[in-house]
């Protein structure tokens, strides 16, 4: 069973939604339903709905947040589509990155079995992650080529075309309703000089926008640049000339899913007479399957084994690795930490991290960051020089997008809460009404009916946080959450009680356990007292003793919660344990 965490709304600004009339039409409705990737980024997931069919476009995670702790991942709630199962007639994924395919093995086949539909280089990575997880059962993904595949999902006609990202094979979706075409971007950038793919298809955009779009619904990420993206050839030459000035090792870190940046680095190593060597499971799987798709064209010799390295002078080194967010067991944090098997930062090292931080994570890079310098590391990043341009497009490049599909309705995705304010003012310069417009939460249903008009529904699927705990999906929610936070303040303090069954007597003294709350060798004087407390608390007045032992566990945890903070202003979580004999 799922236990799910409301999330806090954000009520939806008046000045971006539609008037509504409460008078509801018995006609079907196209209804478009996001269940992540609005409001937040991560987590992608859309529902579109028509009668008695559902698609689903994307499936991805996010990583938690500083407060989710011992969280390893967050993915949609699904239980709205749990309940109308039989209608799922497939999902399709726009591109490989772990936010928008990551919850596909907790949700396909766990809670519905039904196809999935992508690009070549994405079905063959969620393939591979899929084997992670040993006894899953296997899930069935067509690959689709977006020049010239067109698929039939129950009423919806779907048309793929190419999109730029920073990863291969991204697609847009054209989505032909009975109501009117929806395009969907997907991640999207625009570059004109891509370092391993075409450019995005103008012509279907343009031709889309001939033929009448109802709805765009368009990727909010970097809509704070000003501006058009930056081209992937351009850290190409950032990176040359880095490769140029390096005498000594040099260490990247990336994405591994960033295959475009992977040639790049690959391209530099092999001009400048250097051997690469791949470190870290997930970077070695995705240069595997795309060098096998021909994704990556890395010629004979270039890549070593990290135990090769060794007999190579500094200077004809490269080691690719993940760990360019500080992630916890990733390759560079080992390497930073000094516990990689493999690899000892020393003096001479030069490290690219080539990304630029997820919010939440700068912490752990600059934690990072410092214990490289430490070991004798010289460190590059975005704010030095241009090392990692991203995969969105920024503000001339969504009005560009607007003009191409000329769209009547527009549903920023992909953002935060203000990045999807500030899409709708770009939105609104080129002239889209602001009535036109739907800045939406998670679970908040967008609806419309057979003459195009579109309206934000005052019902609203209750939508949370499901939590990836280890092996448990959906079995932490909010109330052991909020103990885990409570443990990792103030800690936790443990009161052991002997009581006579019969009678109800404390048989001795308490046992007390402090962990993360005070070292109990020098705090003998509170302890005592706590033990002393604890005695006043389970005899009654007129002498006898409790023999509830519900009654008994809360009134320890009540009077020493109130013992215990008048004493060091903190609330350590109580424990208490009553042993019968």
């Amino acid at each position: 069973m799922l236990e799910k965490t409301d999330k806090q709304n954000i009520g939806p600004q008046k000045s971006h939604q539609p008037t509504q009339d409460p008078k509801e039409s018995q006609e079907p409705k196209l209804r478009i339903i996001p269940l992540g990737g609005v409001e937040e980024i991560g987590k992608n997931m859309t529902i579109f709905e028509y009668g008695n069919d559902i698609i689903i476009v994307d499936m991805g995670f996010q990583f938690p947040d500083e407060e989710m702790l011992g969280i390893d991942y967050v993915i949609p709630d699904t239980t709205y589509l749990e309940a109308h199962k039989e209608k799922i007639r497939g999902v399709i994924i726009t591109h490989g990155h772990m936010d928008h395919t990551g919850g596909i093995p907790y949700i396909i086949p766990k809670k519905f079995s039904v196809p999935i539909y992508t690009g070549n280089l994405t079905a063959h990575m969620i393939k591979k992650r899929q084997e992670e997880f040993g006894n899953a059962a296997e899930i069935k993904i067509n690959t689709v080529n977006p020049d010239k595949d067109i698929i039939q999902l129950g009423v919806f006609r779907i048309e793929f075309f190419r999109v730029n990202h920073n990863i291969p094979d991204g697609m847009g979706l054209a989505i032909h309703t009975p109501v009117g075409v929806i395009i969907h971007t997907g991640d999207f950038k625009f570059d004109h000089t891509p370092v391993d793919e075409k450019p995005t298809d103008f012509s279907k955009l343009a031709k889309y926008g001939g033929e009448g779009v109802l709805v765009l619904m368009s990727d909010s990420t970097s809509v704070d640049k000003p501006g058009h993206s930056i081209s992937e050839k351009e850290i190409g030459n950032n990176l040359n000339n880095i490769f140029a000035g390096v005498k000594g090792r040099l260490i990247i870190a990336s994405f591994s899913s960033l295959i475009s940046r992977i040639q790049q680095i690959i391209n530099a190593a092999e001009k400048f007479g250097r051997k690469v060597a791949v470190v870290g499971r997930s970077m070695n799987d995705n240069v595997q399957i795309a060098r096998e798709l021909e994704y990556l064209k890395i010629n004979k010799g270039v890549l070593v084994d990290i135990s090769e390295t060794k007999s190579l002078s500094d200077n004809r080194v490269v080691i690719l690795t993940t760990g360019s967010q500080g992630e916890e067991l990733s390759g560079l944090m080992r390497m930073a930490s000094g516990e990689h098997k493999d690899v000892k930062i020393r003096k001479g090292d030069t490290v690219i991290l080539s990304s630029s931080p997820i919010p939440g994570n700068e912490r752990s890079i600059v934690s990072m960051m410092d214990n490289l310098f430490r070991e004798g590391a010289r460190v590059i990043y975005n704010k030095l020089m241009d090392v990692h341009t991203g995969g969105h497009a920024r503000q001339e490049d969504l009005k560009l997008m607007i003009d191409l599909v000329k769209p009547k309705y527009i549903i920023p995705i992909h953002g935060e809460r203000h990045k999807l304010v500030m899409h709708s003012d770009v939105a609104a310069s080129v002239g889209i009404p602001q009535d036109n417009i739907f800045v939406v939460d998670n679970g908040q249903i967008i609806e419309f009916d057979s003459k195009q008009h579109g309206r934000v529904k005052r019902e609203k699927l209750q939508v949370g946080y499901v939590m990836v705990d280890g092996l448990g999906v959906g079995d932490v929610g909010n109330i052991v959450l909020r103990d885990r936070q409570v443990m990792s303040k103030d800690g936790i303090f443990v009161v052991i009680l002997t009581i006579d069954r019969k009678t109800g007597r404390l048989l001795n003294s308490p046992d007390i356990i402090s962990r993360g709350f005070v070292y109990m060798r020098e705090s003998e004087a509170l302890i005592n007292g706590a033990r002393d407390r604890v005695r006043k608390s389970l005899e009654k007045k007129d002498g006898t003793y409790p023999s509830n032992w519900a009654y008994i566990k809360n009134k320890i945890r009540e009077d020493m919660g109130e013992f215990l903070y008048h004493h060091t202003q903190r609330r350590p979580m109580v424990l208490p344990v009553v042993i019968e004999v």
